[in-house]
Formats: C-alpha cells, structure tokens, sequence
C-alpha cells in the first residue's frame, strides 16, 4: 500500500486512485462542455428561436440535468453496493461513450428536443456514477489518506467544470464549432473510458442485495437509515447546504458581473475561475492542516468564513455599477474590483474547508454495506437543494432584493445553519476549538502513531504534564479516544465544554469522592467492552517538576477486569509551555514562559495486558521519553 509516496499528490501515482482520478475527472470536463455548447448553442446559434424560447429551453435544459437524480439515484446507489465498482465504473463509462455518440447526432442536425433528450441521458449517467465516485475511495485508500484524496477529487472537479465550461464555449463559437464539440466529447469520453481499464477491483459491499427499483421507497429507506447516525445525517445536510449556498451565488454571478459590477463576459469567466481556484486551493489545504486525518474542526473553520467572506463581498460593492462593459483587464484596473476577487477566492478557499471533511466523515462514519446508498441518499438531497436554491433566489428577488442583497441573505443563513448543525453535534465546534487551541500554541511532532489500532478496545497510558495533554493526544489521533481525568481539569470552564463533548470520564482520589471514583472505573469497563479507546495518565496528577511520577496501580484494575492492548505514549517539551506547571506558574500566578512550543508525542509498539503492569508500562513510558530527539 506504499505504491503512492508520501502526501496526497503522491496518490496520484498509485494505481489505486490514480486512474479513478483521471476518470472521474475527464467526465466532469465533458459534461461540461456539452453543458455549455448546448446553453450557447441554443442562446446564439440556432436560427429561428425567440427570446421567451431560448429561455425556455435553457431553464429546461437545467432542470433535465438534475432530474435523474432524483430518478436515478436511489437505483444507482443499491448497484453500486451489489456489484464490483471498478467493472462497474467501465459500464459507465461505456455508456458515457454511447451518449455522446448520441450527442453527436443532435449537434450536426441541431435538434434541440434530441439534445434535450441526450442532456437527461448525461444526467442518468452522472446519476449513476455519483454513489460509485465517493464509496469506491475507502475502499482503496488508508483512512489517513482518504482527506487527501477528496481533496484531490473535489479540486479536479471544480477545475473540471470551470475549464468544461470555458472550452465548450470556446469550440461551438468556432467555425464548425458543432464538429469540434462532437470530436472532443467523444474522444473525452473514449479517454475516460481507457482511463477506467486501470482501477483495480473493488469488490462488493452487499452482493446479497436484493435491488428496489422503486425510487420513491428505496430513497425513503435510505433517509430513514441515514436517521439511525445523526452525524451522517448532518454531514449530509451540510454538504447539501452547501450545494445550495454555491448554486445561489454562481446562478447569479453573470448578472452580478453585468449590473453590480459592470463587466462583460470575459469578467465573469474572471470571477468564475478565481472562485473555482478558492475551492482547489481550499480542498488541497484540508490534508496539511487535518494532519493526514478525519478533522471535522475544519468544517466550523469553513462555515465562517463563507459567512464572513460573503457579508464581504456585499460590502465591497452594494450598489448598481455605474460603468457597463468593462472587459477583464480594465476591472482589475479598479482597485476596488480586487476587494471582489479576494472576497470569492477566499469563499472558495473556505468553501473547500468545509466541503471535504464532510465527505470524508460520510466515508468513514457511514457501514461500508451501506455507504453507496448513502452517497445516493446525498445526491438526491444535494439536488434538492440546488432546486431550492432557484427557487429561493426567484422569490427573493421578486420581492424586491438586489442581487447583493440576496448574496447577504445567504451569507447569514450560512450562519444560522452552521449554528443549527453544531449544536445538534457538539463534535464539530470540539473539533475545531481542539484544531484551533493546538494549532496555534504547538507545533506538535508525531511519531509511530500507528501503533493505535484502527479498531477494536485499546488503553493508551500516557506522562501527564499539562492541563491540556488530553486534548493534544486527542487532537492528533485518528480514533476518538475517551480520556479519564481528574474532575477539577474536567471542570475548567470551555474545556469542560471540549471534555464532555469528547466524553471523558472524570474520575477523582478515593478520598476525595470514592463513588465518582468507582462510576468511573465502570465507565471504563463499559467503554472497552464497547471496543472504545480510552487514554490514561498514570501517574494520577499533573508532573510537578517535568519528571515522570511513579504510575498508580488503577491500570492494573481496569486491565483485569477488560483485558486489552495498552500503547505506550510520551510527550515532551511541553513542560515550560502554556499550560503547563513549571515553576508552580499557576500558584504563582505567572504567565506560562513560551508561546507556539515545539513539542513532541510518540507511540510505542502496544503491550498485552497479561505484561502491562504499572511498573512495565512506567518503564516503557520512560523510554519512550528517552528516545525522542
């Protein structure tokens, strides 16, 4: 599984996404460029056509795109779970073939019925590769991979659908541009199509499956299992929101450019590609600032910025241009058109924050016998949306909103949904003040956490010396892991928010409370017996002085009542950093003496608990601590 190198553009060369990258990104591009020399095609280039039916037809020409998804996906997510994914993505693939041999015919003979018709047929297409394109990810990549390669997907996607748009434009305006447009399809689609042969197999998830072809009870049934994981459902829901919050601001970013901001088309391609740029830069940040993982506390860190970003760009420019034509070149001469440029790179830029962990967390969080219907379940509300989005801006519009206007009021909403979402999962708003409290006083460098199993019940036994400790462990391993801790740090305000969002298990001396003491150890019990991971610091209270104290017995009690693997673990440089007790600094009330510290955590190979005793694994810990340079 090393075929790829090391980061997420290594994956590129790994032959287990490699070709599905390619694939998936080729049927992006060609769907958008028939897309777009279809809408130019019928606006501008077939005779006898009024006003009141180009528009017609290019609405229309909207909503048959969408509509098999709403058909289609529900079926094309059971198919993807019964059958092999990568014979199945060939088939597609295939199909993408025959379609645009079809569209071939409607553009030489300029029937627009016919390449209506050929347009729903690429929206059956999409529908049906949709479930396979994300459920076949987890499949061929490690879960410290998988935010990499979203990232990678959803960046080519949207380069793909911009360059698409652009290049279909450009073909059908040129003599013979029908001709150029049906080479180009097709050959995209034979590339997309040889591209495909390299996918290694991916196998079935449910081959028993027994197929609904009812859409209407398979797309409830799928809605009803996504009900059973709250945080499936709202990941959804929030991907969908965004799809909603994208489609209301790209619908109106050709008449935004013409009336607010005066430009002409080369001004919206402009805007368009700096927007597209925001969300490739944005997707591909996510895996250097997850640290090769699930890290859900970037999906707060998107949600405001599109908010921020979008009141922003209401501010830059709230009024009707007073200038009308103005090309790409002399906007960008108007200093204040930059403050526009940055506000939508950096929508998109956070855009992408908040888009790919979602999908990534649907991944990993979703049963894999179900994960391909869950992806469908995703698309068919993702569509939803989009629909409603259309709606809305109408509405709004028609109520006498200006397009800034408009773009404020999502803006806000944005606000009122992330409100909504975090407080129904904690998790998220834990996440990410965890991501922001160790990302901004540490520099943190890890070491053999491999170690961890991926699944299944585990201890961690670490040295305590800070009163964050919990939260840097927890903040960089991949697993959730239930800390035990002494209940005053349990009880710190805003941590004790983190803490018991994160579910540790506060525990106190038997002196202090012998019955909090004992619920505890039973927590513990019951939290291994439910294969958890639960972390441990032995030594019972924080290091007065940055030295290891002799481990308490506790240990031995939990492994004799739940037998399971305990990791070794020591963090060092800490000690002298925010939080921490160097010099008695909180009794002293005196500042801790370093900001952004350099420290170090590292994971030795696990014990078995027929050897871990509290000696053992002091010894180890001590090591450990040893060994780091």
């Amino acid at each position: 599984m090393n075929d790829g190198g090391h980061g997420q553009f290594g994956l590129l060369r790994a032959r287990r996404f490699g070709p599905f990258f390619v694939t998936q990104t080729l049927g992006a591009l060609n769907d958008n460029v028939f897309k777009n020399a279809l809408v130019i095609l019928v606006t501008f280039g077939i005779a006898g056509l009024s006003p009141d039916d180009v528009n017609f037809y290019v609405n229309l020409a909207g909503g048959l795109f969408i509509l098999p998804f709403f058909l289609f996906s529900a079926t094309a997510g059971q198919i993807a779970e019964k059958y092999e994914k990568a014979a199945l993505i060939r088939v597609i693939k295939l199909l993408e073939i025959v379609i645009m041999g079809l569209a071939t015919v409607g553009l030489m003979t300029e029937s627009v019925a016919f390449l209506l018709a050929v347009l729903f047929l690429m929206g059956t297409q999409s529908a049906l590769f949709g479930p396979v394109k994300y459920s076949i990810l987890p499949q061929h990549l490690r879960e410290e991979e998988l935010v990499g390669g979203n990232a990678l997907v959803e960046a080519a996607t949207f380069l793909a659908i911009l360059l698409g748009t652009m290049f279909g434009g450009w073909l059908i305006a040129q003599h013979g541009g029908a001709q150029w447009v049906s080479a180009a399809v097709v050959v995209v689609a034979i590339l997309g199509y040889l591209a495909s042969r390299g996918i290694p197999p991916a196998a079935a998830t449910a081959p028993d499956l027994r197929i609904n072809w009812n859409p209407l009870t398979e797309t409830w049934r799928n809605f009803r299992f996504m009900q059973t994981n709250r945080t499936v459902l709202l990941s959804v829901l929030g991907i969908s929101w965004f799809w909603f919050y994208g489609a209301v601001f790209l619908s109106q970013l050709p008449n935004y450019t013409k009336t607010i901001l005066g430009g002409d088309e080369s001004v919206v391609t402009l805007l368009l590609t700096v927007f597209s740029l925001g969300i490739g830069i944005g997707s591909l940040l996510c895996e250097r600032l997850s640290g090769h993982k699930v890290e859900i506390g970037l999906v707060p860190l998107g949600s405001i910025g599109l908010t921020l970003f979008g009141i922003d760009l209401y501010l830059a420019q709230p009024d009707a241009a007073v200038t009308a034509g103005l090309s790409a070149s002399a906007f960008l001469e108007i200093a204040n058109n930059h403050r526009v440029l940055w506000d939508l790179l950096l929508t998109g830029i956070f855009g992408g924050f908040y888009i790919v962990p979602l999908y990534a967390l649907i991944q990993t969080r979703s049963e894999p016998s179900h994960r391909s219907r869950i992806i469908a379940g995703n698309n068919i509300l993702n569509a939803l949306f989009m629909v409603v989005a259309a709606i809305v801006a109408v509405v709004f519009l028609n109520a006498g909103l200006s397009i800034p206007q408009l773009l404020l009021t999502v803006a806000l909403m944005n606000a009122a949904v992330a409100v909504f979402i975090y407080s129904l999962v904690p998790e998220f708003l834990m996440r990410f003040l965890v991501w922001m409290l160790i990302n901004t006083l540490y520099r943190i460098r890890k070491t053999g956490l491999e170690h961890i199993p991926d699944e299944g019940p585990a201890v961690i036994v670490c040295n305590h010396v800070s009163f964050v400790d919990a939260l840097i462990l927890g903040g960089n391993i991949r697993r959730p892991v239930r800390f035990v801790m002494y209940y005053k740090i349990f009880r710190i305000p805003l941590l004790k928010f983190i803490f018991r969002t994160a579910r540790a298990i506060p525990i106190a001396g038997s002196k202090e409370d012998p019955a909090l003491m004992e619920k505890a150890f039973a927590e513990v019990e019951a939290a291994l017996k439910n294969g958890d991971v639960v972390g441990i610091f032995p030594e019972g209270a924080l290091t007065p002085d940055g030295e290891i104290k002799t481990f308490r017995p506790g240990i031995e009690r939990i492994l004799r009542a739940t037998p399971v693997p305990v990791v070794p673990m020591a963090l060092r440089g800490l000690w002298g950093s925010f939080f921490s007790r160097r010099d008695n600094a909180l009794k002293r009330a005196r500042l801790p003496r370093r900001f952004w510290s350099k420290i170090e955590m590292v994971a030795g190979a696990p014990v078995p608990a027929a050897q871990a005793s509290a000696a053992a694994l002091e010894q180890r810990v001590r090591e450990l601590r040893g060994e780091l340079a």
